[in-house]
């Protein structure tokens, strides 16, 4: 009986968790929103993997805004790194370093450029060059094993980036070096930079080909908290590297860019501006 109290506390503790994250998102989405505007940025990229983004920073990844450089802590690969507001806007909330730093996005000598790099406390790996950061997450992974440390390395990438060849000779490898602490999240919005990612080159069936190369694969609702943190844990238990197919939406949280690339534009006009803050604001 006391062993049953116990574990209805700790879930009640993890339902109150979910439900703090998910207010949270959508003050982070202000933010994101508002630092594009001043400095430009991907906002549909941005918007469509925050929900990815936060839950493993405050749900799932061990890390320490203290002391990022942590030689235990789990690592994070943004390999779609125009995505890099949806980043900084959580590291900044994690005081990473300070939120006011936000407004110098792109900016001569700002430490948040337009894609990650290594002078931003909390970023891993420094990314832009699509494809090439399941095959950075692969080198970290390996040098865990070799050296008997147990973090986790955690790859985002875009579902368009599954075009480049090279992320598939990484799917390759990682199965072939039995890579079971490497969890590769796709973030399938259904675009890329030319338009829609069928039109441009066939992905589907994504997950039969990721489970044919050796990987664990599952698919989820990559809005959902829930989901999310659900497909980390069960990663955590596979032998297998573990694939997370997300379903997103582009530019989630505003209705006009909803399923558009309106967003990979680099800023919104003023009214486009004023009306996203009023959608957001009401939520």
């Amino acid at each position: 009986m006391p062993m049953s109290r116990a574990m209805e506390r700790t879930e009640l503790l993890q339902l109150n968790e979910v439900q703090m994250l998910k207010d949270k998102i959508q003050s982070i989405r202000r933010s994101i929103l508002e630092t594009i505007n001043l400095g430009g940025g991907h906002l549909g990229s941005s918007f469509s993997c925050l929900e990815i983004i936060a839950t493993l920073y405050f749900l799932k990844m061990r890390h320490n805004p203290y002391r990022p450089d942590w030689e235990d802590r789990d690592r994070f690969i943004l390999s779609k790194g125009h995505a890099a507001p949806a980043l900084y806007a959580v590291l900044a909330e994690l005081k990473y370093f300070p939120k006011e730093e936000l407004a110098t996005l792109r900016k001569f000598n700002s430490r948040l450029q337009g894609h990650p790099d290594l002078r931003t406390p909390g970023v891993d790996a420094p990314s832009g060059s699509l494809g090439q950061g399941l095959s950075i997450g692969i080198g970290m992974t390996l040098a865990a094993k070799m050296r008997g440390k147990k973090y986790k390395v955690y790859v985002l990438m875009g579902d368009g980036e599954c075009d480049e060849g090279q992320v598939w000779e990484s799917i390759m490898t990682a199965a072939h070096l039995e890579l079971k602490n490497l969890v590769l999240i796709i973030d399938r919005n259904g675009w890329q930079l030319d338009g829609r990612t069928e039109e441009i080159k066939k992905k589907v069936p994504l997950m039969g080909r990721l489970r044919s190369f050796g990987w664990e694969a599952c698919t989820i609702n990559g809005h959902s908290v829930e989901k999310i943190l659900e497909a980390l844990d069960y990663a955590d238990h596979s032998e297998l590297p573990t694939a997370i197919i997300a379903h997103t939406t582009k530019g989630k949280g505003i209705s006009f860019l909803e399923d558009t690339n309106q967003g990979h534009k680099v800023r919104l006009d003023a009214d486009q501006y004023l009306a996203a803050l009023k959608e957001l604001d009401k939520v």
